[in-house]
């Protein structure tokens, strides 16, 4: 596993050991990323369901300013720190250790938005269109904030909707990685 391009390019990142985590392949990664690659240009990025840091960190890599990494693991945690120690730019990240619902209360609370939103949650675990209702409702998206999600092929996903555009969706062999981009409706 390793940062594919950007400023940390090439860079090798530690996994977490146990069957918790389930990494993000280089392959889906690059797939990812190739999707992303037109939105990315500065800014916050959330990676929700962070494991080891991997999707956040090459985000950053790839030109987003900073980043809040997510995970309530305390193994998921020690390797995320480890990862972002190697990238020697500590100061563009921000790790919380607690779950997804209360880092969204705490961000929210905080006045936060993000234009990049990260969601990769276990598949067996999935709660995608609460964390959206939630970070939607705390103000946590900015306009026209750009979320991915990787997930297995039968998740339940959000549907497009007034504020939420489909761009795109793909599956690679059992994932599917689709992107939204948050358009909120302007009130007349």
């Amino acid at each position: 596993m390793r940062v594919i391009a950007g400023r940390f390019g090439g860079l090798r990142l530690d996994a977490v050991k146990g069957r918790e985590t389930r990494p993000t392949t280089d392959k889906i990664k690059e797939a990812i990323f190739s999707m992303l690659m037109p939105y990315i240009n500065g800014g916050q990025v959330l990676d929700l369901y962070a494991g080891t840091g991997g999707l956040g960190i090459e985000a950053v890599s790839r030109g987003m300013d900073q980043a809040v990494l997510v995970d309530r693991q305390k193994a998921a945690i020690a390797v995320i720190e480890k990862n972002i120690e190697k990238t020697h730019a500590e100061e563009a990240f921000t790790i919380l250790k607690v779950p997804a619902s209360a880092a969204l209360t705490r961000l929210s609370s905080q006045g936060r938005s993000f234009d990049l939103i990260l969601l990769d949650p276990p598949y067996a675990k999935e709660k995608l269109k609460a964390d959206l209702t939630a970070m939607e409702e705390g103000g946590l998206l900015a306009t026209d904030a750009i979320i991915m999600i990787e997930s297995d092929q039968v998740a339940d996903l959000p549907e497009p909707g007034p504020n939420l555009n489909l761009l795109k969706q793909k599956d690679y062999g059992i994932t599917r990685v689709s992107l939204y981009r948050y358009e909120p409706q302007q009130e007349k």
